[in-house]
């Protein structure tokens, strides 16, 4: 009886002891599956950003326009100036007196079209401040029944009018962002030669106020189509003398107010 309970005994601890092993077996590789690495995982962070090209619109790419903004702007603009209210005045042999007024005579001033670069910053989301750079060449002709002929040319003068104007948007951070604004314009005439054989032809220095209506509109990542309308109020003063003149001299004031259209195509930095 003592035999066959040591037998059982050392049975049961023999079938213990290979259940155990057994089961150390089996966890061992269960556990070195669980816990073997992931080949070819990149942790999030690392992992390499898409590039966003200059001609490409993406999710970092902000839309519309808004505070501390700067556009640069290239465009085609056409200059019209609209010569209202033109005095002229003839002084000398030619006028028979001093400073006689040449009535029912009025000056023409041709149009003209060039390309204009515009910088322009937004100081916040709705106002902006912009400086418009350009030159453009006219020609200057003199009309009415005190004119031989009726007609006759003047000169011509090149016109170097820098406009800053201040610009409300109604709709930042928006792809179509209308805008009105109010301004000022300064205008420097150079490089003016007379029509007539021998005279010459010189302007004074003259400026007014401007307004304008336009908007900008995002075509693709940074890049924006402008399309802009100024009424610039400025007058012009000018005289010619000498040469075919002799020692007369012709003088005029004439309200240009120029209007200036333009569209072009900018990009926000």
């Amino acid at each position: 009886m003592v035999k066959f309970r040591s037998f059982l005994t050392a049975t049961v601890a023999g079938v213990a002891a290979l259940t155990g092993a057994a089961q150390a077996q089996t966890a061992t590789p269960n556990a070195a599956y669980v816990n073997a690495p992931v080949m070819n995982r990149i942790p999030d962070a690392q992992k390499p950003s898409g590039h966003c090209g200059i001609f490409e619109t993406c999710a970092s790419t902000k839309i519309g326009l808004g505070k501390g903004d700067i556009m640069i702007r290239l465009s085609g603009v056409g200059v019209l100036p609209q010569d209202r209210d033109a005095r002229v005045w003839a002084s000398g042999p030619i006028a028979g007196g001093d400073h006689v007024a040449l009535k029912n005579t009025h000056l023409s001033t041709t149009n003209q079209a060039m390309p204009e670069l515009t910088v322009e910053y937004f100081i916040t989301d709705n106002l902006s401040v912009d400086l418009i750079a350009t030159s453009t060449r006219h020609e200057v002709s003199a009309m009415g029944p005190n004119v031989p002929g009726e007609h006759l040319d003047v000169g011509s003068a090149w016109v170097l009018p820098p406009t800053v104007t201040f610009a409300w948007h109604f709709r930042p951070h928006k792809r179509f962002n209308p805008y009105v604004g109010v301004g000022a314009t300064a205008m420097w005439f150079h490089n003016m030669n007379g029509a007539l054989p021998g005279t010459k032809l010189n302007s004074g220095f003259t400026g007014g106020p401007s307004v304008n209506v336009g908007f900008d509109y995002q075509l693709v990542g940074n890049w924006f189509f402008n399309a802009d309308v100024k009424q610039m109020f400025v007058r012009m003063h000018a005289w010619e003398k000498g040469g075919a003149l002799g020692t007369s001299r012709i003088t005029a004031h004439e309200s240009l107010d120029p209007t200036v259209v333009s569209a072009g195509i900018a990009y926000r930095f």
